[in-house]
C-alpha cells in the first residue's frame, strides 16, 4: 500500500514539473532546493535589519520576508516550472530605508505606499505581457553578457563576505588579511568545495558548504544556536500599511520618482536574474525563454503579496545558481526552497550558522561556472564587444545587476548605428535605451539639483 502510493506521488511530481524530460529526479530537485535554500536564507535576517533601519519593526519584517519567499517561490515553481527562487531583494530594501526613508525624510508608511503602487503597475505590466515582449527582444550576446556579468557578481560578493577582498581608501579593494580566521574558514570550504567539484563528485557544492559549517562549528567561529525553536513574529505592524497609505503619495512628486525607480528596478533586477539563471540551466531555447510569462507573473505576483505583507520589491535570486549547480532543473527546486523557508519561520535559531562564510565558496564557484557564458559572445565584433563588455564590467563594478545592463543596453545601440547596423537594432532596444537613460538621470542628476 505504501509503494502504491509513492508511485502516485512520483506520478503527481512527473506530471507537474516533467522531471524525466528536464532529465532529473525528486532527490536531485530537493538536495538542489535546500542547497538554494541555505544560500539564501542570509534575507530572514539582512532585510529586517536595513528595513529595521528606517524604523519599521524588525520581527514583523522576519516573517513578511520569509511569507514573500514562500508566495514567490512556490509560485515561480508551479507556475513557470523553473528552478529559481523569490525573495525580497537587498538593493530596493538599502535605497527604501537610506535613500527614501532617512535621505528624503518620508515616513515608512508613505515608502511604503509607494512600493505598493508601483507593485500594481508592475502587475499591470506583465498582465498585458510588455516584460515578456522586451526580454524576448534583448539580443542574445547582450543576454550571455548579463549571465556572465552575474557570474562576477556574485563572486565579487562571495570574495567580499568571505573576507578574501576588502575595502581600501587607495584603492577601492585589497586583499583580505589571511590572518583572520574566518578568512581561513571560507578558504578551506573554497578548497574542498573545489576539490569535490573536479573530481565532479555529486552534490558537491553542498557538501562543501555542510564541511565549512561543521568546521565553523568546530572551531568556534561559527556560535552554536542558543535555541532551537522559537515563535513565528506577529505580522501585525507591517501587515496592509502600505495600502492604508496610498492617499499619501498623490500631492508628493517625489514619492512618484520614487514609484517610477522601484518599478524600473524591480522590472530589470529579475529580468536580467532569470535570462542569467535561465542560461546557467539550459532553459533557453532559441535565445528565448520558454514559459517567460508564467515565470514574470509569479514574480509580479509575489511584488504585490511583498507590499501587503510589508517588504520591499522581491526579485530572482541568483543564489538560486546554487541549485541549478547541484543539478536543480524544475520548478520542484523552487517549490523546496518555500517549504524550507515555511520550516525557518519556526527554528529561525538554526539559520545563524550559516554565515557569509559558509556561502562565499559557493558564490565564487558557480560565479565561475556562469562566466562560462562569455564565450558565446562574438568578442571580435567591437560594436557587439563593448556593450558586452560594459555589461559584464559594471555589475560587480557598480555592486547593482540593473547598472550594469544600463551601461551595455545604452552602449548597445550607439555601437550599432557606428557600424552601420542600425537596422539590426528592434525598436524595443532604442526604447530602452531612453528608459535607462531616464533612470540614471533620476538616481544620479535629480538627487543633486
Amino acid at each position: 500500500m505504501e509503494s502504491l502510493n509513492d508511485e502516485k506521488n512520483l506520478s503527481f511530481l512527473e506530471r507537474l514539473f516533467h522531471l524525466k524530460e528536464a532529465n532529473t529526479t525528486v532527490r536531485r530537485e530537493v538536495l538542489a532546493g535546500l542547497t538554494t535554500f541555505v544560500s539564501m536564507a542570509y534575507i530572514l535576517f539582512v532585510n529586517p535589519q536595513v528595513l529595521g533601519d528606517s524604523g519599521m519593526d524588525k520581527g514583523s519584517l522576519f516573517t513578511a520576508t520569509a511569507l514573500t519567499a514562500i508566495v514567490g517561490s512556490v509560485l515561480m515553481g508551479i507556475l513557470a516550472n523553473y528552478p529559481i527562487a523569490i525573495a525580497p531583494g537587498l538593493g530596493d530594501n538599502a535605497f527604501f530605508s537610506y535613500s527614501v526613508v532617512i535621505a528624503m525624510g518620508i515616513p515608512w508608511q508613505t515608502a511604503m505606499a509607494g512600493v505598493f503602487v508601483a507593485s500594481i503597475i508592475f502587475l499591470i505590466v506583465s498582465l498585458l505581457k510588455l516584460r515578456e515582449l522586451v526580454i524576448n527582444s534583448i539580443p542574445q550576446d547582450l543576454k550571455l553578457a548579463v549571465s556572465a556579468g552575474l557570474g562576477l557578481f556574485i563572486a565579487f560578493v562571495g570574495l567580499q563576505g568571505g573576507g578574501l577582498i576588502e575595502a581600501s581608501k587607495s584603492s577601492l579593494v585589497e586583499i583580505g588579511s589571511f590572518t583572520n580566521p574566518t578568512t581561513l574558514l571560507t578558504i578551506a570550504g573554497l578548497i574542498v568545495t573545489a576539490g569535490l567539484m573536479c573530481k565532479k563528485v555529486p552534490g558537491s557544492i553542498f557538501i562543501g558548504m555542510v564541511f565549512t559549517t561543521v568546521a565553523g562549528l568546530v572551531t568556534g567561529l561559527i556560535s552554536m544556536p542558543k535555541h532551537i525553536v522559537s515563535g513565528i513574529p506577529s505580522l501585525k505592524p507591517t501587515f496592509g500599511v502600505g495600502i492604508s497609505h496610498v492617499g499619501e503619495i498623490i500631492n508628493k512628486p517625489q514619492m512618484w520618482a520614487v514609484v517610477i525607480i522601484f518599478l524600473l528596478v524591480a522590472f530589470f533586477d529579475t529580468a536580467g536574474t532569470l535570462i542569467g539563471l535561465a542560461e546557467q540551466a539550459s532553459i533557453m531555447k532559441d535565445g528565448k525563454m520558454p514559459r517567460i510569462g508564467r515565470a514574470l507573473m509569479a514574480d509580479s505576483i509575489s511584488m504585490v503579496s511583498g507590499a501587503v505583507f510589508g517588504t520591499t520589491p522581491p526579485t530572482a535570486y541568483v543564489e538560486s545558481s546554487a541549485g541549478i549547480a547541484v543539478g536543480g532543473r524544475t520548478g520542484l527546486t523552487s517549490v523546496v526552497v518555500g517549504v524550507f523557508f515555511a520550516i525557518s519561520m519556526f527554528f529561525s535559531p538554526l539559520l545563524t550558522v550559516v554565515t557569509s562564510n559558509v556561502t562565499a565558496p559557493v558564490l565564487i564557484i558557480v560565479g565561475a561556472l556562469m562566466a562560462q557564458s562569455m564565450k558565446g559572445i562574438h568578442w571580435e565584433k567591437f560594436e557587439i564587444a563593448l556593450p558586452a563588455f560594459l555589461t559584464v564590467l559594471a555589475m560587480p563594478l557598480t555592486y547593482n545587476i540593473t547598472y550594469g545592463i544600463a551601461f551595455g543596453f545604452i552602449a548597445y545601440p550607439l555601437t550599432m548605428m557606428a557600424a552601420g547596423r542600425r537596422k539590426e537594432v528592434n525598436g524595443i532596444m532604442y526604447g530602452l535605451f531612453f528608459v535607462f537613460l531616464l533612470l540614471l538621470y533620476i538616481i544620479n542628476v535629480l538627487p543633486h539639483n
